[in-house]
């Protein structure tokens, strides 16, 4: 209770004030400061993103919600109202401009990814179909399939004769990161694959990696990937930067579930619980990066 009667006090008049002391003996306003002394990456966005969503300002809290094509103008204005001088601190433009293309683009790339979520597979799309395709040839080059519909789809970890099934939950975005993985990092898939179907250790390769898919959308979803995004992306996240993360998602549980030895796939929801809290306890770390340390065709 004492927790939130401070946070309110602060956030409601001591905040002011100590900005408003910090001001005149510094010079610089907030945003100057946080440039000024944080560097690059998640430890200056995320104060910077703090600051503006904090402001009194209209203009200041608007910024979060500016289009790409809009931004240095917003920018520029911000500088006006907080009466900075660009010959006196050369930095702050570029630096609060990168600050806002990564928390704006955060926002986008959601957007995106729910897109995707929410479009059905259908049969009847050709590019979907041949997406799929795609996936069993990049994952079985040496087997071909028998026909669309068939048990076959079973040995890369669907669990029925038409995969389509399987992606009602997370929609074309389970298909497309499943692809991305295998097409960038084929070697790698195809060696996830080959533990997924181990004869004790084994695990459907397909609708875990769905799983997954929802861990990854979920953390988007939440704002806990922020930290990571803004220090592995110098602007704005775009979904290939959301598709490489869930490829580090897929090869890093795998190798965590190989570790672990579960004595069966039904214990499966406790160790992917575990494993998202790895991730979520790496993602408190304000130098988080979740890259493959492997070699990538890209």
């Amino acid at each position: 209770m004492l927790g939130y009667v401070w946070q309110y006090v602060y956030t409601s008049f001591l905040r002011y004030w100590l900005k408003w002391l910090l001001r005149q003996v510094t010079g610089k306003c907030e945003l100057q400061r946080i440039c000024s002394r944080c560097k690059p990456g998640a430890t200056r966005t995320t104060k910077a993103e703090y600051s503006l969503r904090s402001s009194k300002s209209k203009l200041l809290r608007g910024a979060l919600d500016s289009s790409k094509d809009n931004i240095e103008i917003c920018v520029d204005q911000i500088m006006k109202e907080k009466k900075v001088k660009p010959q006196k601190d050369p930095l702050f433009k570029q630096s609060l401009h990168t600050c806002v293309l990564q928390i704006t683009g955060y926002g986008c790339l959601y957007t995106s990814v729910e897109d995707l979520r929410k479009e059905v597979f259908s049969s009847d799309n050709a590019e979907h179909e041949a997406m799929l395709l795609k996936l069993w040839d990049l994952l079985m080059p040496t087997v071909k399939l028998e026909s669309r519909l068939t048990k076959q789809w079973g040995d890369i970890g669907f669990q029925g004769d038409d995969p389509k099934t399987d992606f009602r939950g997370m929609g074309l975005l389970g298909l497309i990161n499943l692809v991305f993985f295998s097409a960038n990092h084929t070697e790698e898939a195809r060696q996830v694959l080959s533990h997924a179907n181990h004869p004790k250790l084994g695990y459907s390769y397909a609708i875990v990696g769905i799983n997954l898919t929802e861990m990854a959308y979920s953390l988007l979803k939440s704002g806990a990937l922020k930290p990571h995004f803004y220090n592995t992306v110098q602007g704005p996240p775009e979904l290939q930067h959301f598709h490489q993360l869930y490829c580090y998602l897929a090869y890093e549980f795998d190798k965590f579930w190989v570790l672990e030895e579960p004595e069966s796939i039904m214990h499966f929801n406790q160790y992917r619980e575990k494993f998202h809290n790895v991730v979520k306890t790496q993602l408190q770390d304000p130098d988080v990066s979740l890259t493959m340390a492997v070699h990538s065709k890209n």
